[in-house]
C-alpha cells in the first residue's frame, strides 16, 4: 500500500484500559505473537452498538479474566486518541482495512489480588505480565504507541 492510500484509511474505534493497583502500578503485559520487548495495557476494538466502557469491561475480561466486580472506574479520557501503524504493519494488521486506531481511554482501580489475573484465556494476547510503574511505562511500550502512552498518562496522572 501506498502512503497515499493508507492515509485515506479510517482509524478502528478501539478502547484502552490503564489497571492500576493499590500502589499505583500499571498492569502491562507482553504480547504473546511479539519476540521483541511489545508491552502494553489491555486495549481492543468496540463492537458495533457497544458503549466504550463495556467494551473496555469487556477487553480486560477477555485479556486478563479481571471481571468488573474487582475494579472502580476513576475515570475516562477526554477525547478519543488515535495512533497510526507503521506503514509496514497496515496490510499485515486487520486485513488493510485501517490506518490505525482510535482509542477511549479508561482507568481502573484494581481491587483484586495478583491471582486473580489470569492471561491463560480462551485467545491469549500476553505471554506474561507485570506491574509496571507508571513514570516507567512509556519507556517500555513499542515506539509507535508511546505518544498516546504519554497522553494518557498525563491525563490520568492526577489519579496517580
Amino acid at each position: 500500500m501506498t502512503p497515499q492510500e493508507i492515509e485515506k484509511l479510517p482509524y478502528r474505534p478501539c478502547v484502552g484500559v490503564m489497571l492500576v493497583n493499590q500502589a499505583n502500578e500499571v498492569f502491562v503485559g507482553q504480547r504473546l505473537d511479539n519476540d521483541a520487548p511489545a508491552w502494553q495495557m489491555p486495549q481492543g476494538g468496540v463492537d458495533p452498538g457497544e458503549e466504550p466502557q463495556d467494551a473496555a469491561l469487556r477487553e480486560l475480561w477477555e485479556e486478563t479474566r479481571v471481571s468488573a466486580e474487582l475494579v472502580t472506574v476513576l475515570a475516562q479520557s477526554e477525547g478519543w486518541i488515535p495512533y497510526d501503524l507503521p506503514h509496514d504493519l497496515v496490510p499485515k494488521i486487520w486485513k488493510g482495512r485501517y490506518r490505525g486506531q482510535e482509542q477511549k481511554w479508561f482507568l481502573l482501580r484494581f481491587h483484586g489480588v495478583d491471582s486473580d489475573v489470569n492471561i491463560q484465556t480462551d485467545h491469549p494476547e500476553f505471554s506474561e505480565w507485570r506491574w509496571l510503574p507508571a513514570r516507567d511505562l512509556v519507556d517500555n511500550i513499542v515506539p509507535f504507541k508511546r505518544a498516546v502512552y504519554e497522553q494518557v498518562v498525563s491525563e490520568f496522572g492526577v489519579y496517580l
